[in-house]
């Protein structure tokens, strides 16, 4: 695990800022993200993230798994912090922690060097979902949502320390690490012990109806149900472990693609500020 030391010398040695274009939806501007350079590696590499693989080490559903993203010559990335969060023209890159129809519950380890995917553990057991989940979940790179800032539309909430989840629609199941682009659709505002936790619903820009989906309306047309079914499905999924419901804000809806760009505007922008030191890192990696 790095320290908040040794995080802050390599965030002051790693981060830089390319020139680069913003992108446009309505009136709403998404900022250039900040990039990466490490020492000796030039930015192509990270220009082209579909072409990072995954790479595990260690056993699956043990505590010492973890699944890397590397390199065509095995330099290791963070999947956090080093895949762009822009693909150009309203696209997304997603990172796929979750597999749709698996329950293992990866996540990134948000406290580990190169931050690596591993399944979540309780105290020291490995942690599943009651059920399979029904669609490919993970992250939205260079995203975070901010514990100390209070969301004036959801409640007052705080944000869950964690980049933003995506549950991506398409048909296809995903591999752990695999890193595809898409569009946001939609985003619901879950509550989560009285922390926010944003799920931006997306679709894969390879699946077969993605040319057919650009908004929140689109999904109820061309898959009818899955809004539900998703909100559903993350609201009851801790009842089986004796624990409330999760709620949602926003009225219990999701909402259009345009307020579900402004919260990755939003909490990329967080993500800015953390790597810049602007507000403390904690314990969580910046290395």
């Amino acid at each position: 695990m790095a320290t908040a030391v040794t995080a802050s010398a390599t965030a002051a040695t790693r981060f830089t800022r390319l020139a680069g274009v913003g992108l446009r939806h309505s009136s709403c501007r998404l900022r250039t993200a900040v990039r990466f350079q490490r020492p000796g590696l030039t930015t192509t590499a990270l220009l082209r993230p579909t072409k990072l693989k995954p790479k595990d080490q260690g056993q699956p559903e043990t505590l010492d798994y973890r699944v890397f993203l590397v390199d065509g010559a095995g330099r290791k990335f963070s999947p956090w912090h080093d895949v762009p969060l822009r693909a150009g023209d309203g696209v997304f890159h997603f990172i796929v922690e979750i597999p749709k129809e698996s329950s293992a519950k990866m996540e990134v380890a948000t406290d580990e060097a190169f931050t690596p995917i591993k399944q979540d553990t309780k105290k020291g057991n490995l942690r599943y979902y009651p059920y399979n989940i029904n669609w490919n979940y993970g992250l939205l790179p260079q995203t975070w949502e901010d514990p100390t800032a209070a969301n004036a539309d959801v409640e007052g909430a705080l944000g869950d320390n964690d980049p933003v989840d995506v549950v991506e629609i398409g048909e296809r199941r995903a591999n752990i690490g695999d890193v595809l682009r898409v569009k946001p659709l939609a985003a619901l505002a879950m509550i989560d012990e009285g922390e926010l936790d944003w799920k931006i619903v997306a679709i894969s820009l390879d699946d077969p109806k993605a040319a057919l989906v650009n908004d929140v309306d689109d999904v109820e047309q061309h898959f009818p149900g899955t809004l539900t079914a998703i909100r559903d499905w993350f609201r009851d999924y801790k009842i089986p472990d004796g624990k409330p419901a999760n709620r949602f804000g926003l009225g219990n809806k999701p909402t259009s693609k345009a307020y579900a760009l402004k919260v990755i505007e939003e909490t990329n922008e967080s993500w800015e500020k953390l790597v810049k030191r602007k507000i403390p890192a904690g314990e969580l990696s910046l290395a």
